[in-house]
């Protein structure tokens, strides 16, 4: 993107915030003369209207106010989200597709654009692992509240016995960095493979091993794409990927902990999840970080994640999060 591109991005973006201004003290002024209509008349048929009216700009009050929180140097980026199975087999696998579902529901919520980087399907069902780019304002704000390890607790459909099985899944969650950011990467420090697409996507899939590997040998950090059209695509991308993994370390400066970086966020098993979704024998998905927690786990898995990453948000401005 060059820098009258930027600079038309940066111009919508707060015309778009000095609108939902407007549009929210429209609504204030609105409510206002209905209840004060209502007092005038003793009209009591309009509480429902003036309920509902209030709470959405409650609601739209406290998205607006959250937002002042996004103020990392990146939380305006787009955001790239990878997904691993961890213990659980099948299981786990199974419950990266759950969450690859979930977080691409509440991604279109959003309004965010949504794009398949790297997909390596499960040996009987679910996903193994997925990297997906979500394309959005604060996309990378609002998705890093997710990185951590995810946990499953439900009966298990592939268990014929029909026993509760518990199942983890990691998620990390970098920001996509513009390619004015200078990184110095060194071509010798890099390894780069070539491999033959496995997920679901186009003609070229299977065909031709334009699957991209890139191994960046000093560190250790691989990132890897498959599902853009061509090599030289794929390779691009991957290389993005790359950057934002070494940005992240400079950021950091803790070069002896490379594991942080490689979305691994402990062990991904018992005892290190940020967030447990129960659906038997109960029905409950709670943050274990800020102590929010939801009974319609439905909803939950539709994408109504807005109410744990605010929770996120909050608590850690306060400095309140429960981090083991």
């Amino acid at each position: 993107m060059d820098k009258s591109q930027k600079v038309l991005q940066k111009i919508k973006g707060l015309k778009e915030k000095v609108k939902r201004f407007e549009d929210l003290q429209q609504k204030w002024e609105d409510t206002t003369v209905l209840v004060e209509l209502a007092i005038q008349e003793e009209d009591m048929s309009v509480l429902d209207e003036v309920e509902e009216s209030f709470g959405q700009l409650k609601k739209d009050l406290e998205n607006m106010r959250l937002e002042t929180l996004l103020n990392g140097p990146y939380d305006k980026n787009n955001a790239i989200l990878s997904l691993h199975a961890g213990a659980g087999g099948t299981e786990a696998q199974d419950w990266v597709e759950m969450l690859l579902r979930m977080f691409t529901r509440w991604a279109e919520k959003k309004g965010y654009t949504v794009k398949m980087l790297d997909y390596l399907p499960g040996d009987d069902a679910g996903v193994k692992s997925a990297t997906i780019l979500i394309q959005g304002l604060n996309a990378y704000g609002y998705a890093k509240c997710e990185k951590g390890v995810h946990r499953l607790v439900r009966i298990s459909p592939f268990d014929a016995s029909g026993r509760r099985h518990t199942s983890f899944a990691s998620v990390d969650v970098m920001p996509e960095i513009d390619d004015d950011v200078e990184i110095d990467i060194n071509p010798d420090d890099l390894k780069i493979d070539t491999y033959r697409s496995s997920g679901a996507g186009g003609q070229h899939v299977n065909k031709t091993e334009s699957a991209i590997r890139i191994t960046h040998i000093p560190t250790g950090i691989v990132v890897q794409c498959q599902n853009e059209r061509s090599q030289h695509q794929n390779r691009e991308t991957a290389m993005k990927m790359l950057k934002s993994k070494l940005m992240e370390l400079k950021e950091k400066e803790q070069k002896e902990k490379i594991e942080d970086l490689k979305g691994e966020q402990k062990e991904i098993a018992w005892g290190s999840q940020i967030r447990s979704y129960v659906f038997h024998p109960y029905n409950l998905v709670k943050d274990h970080r800020t102590g929010y927690e939801v009974g319609n786990i439905n909803a939950v898995m539709d994408g109504e994640l807005d109410g744990f990453i605010n929770a996120y948000l909050k608590a850690a401005s306060l400095g309140q999060l429960n981090i083991k």
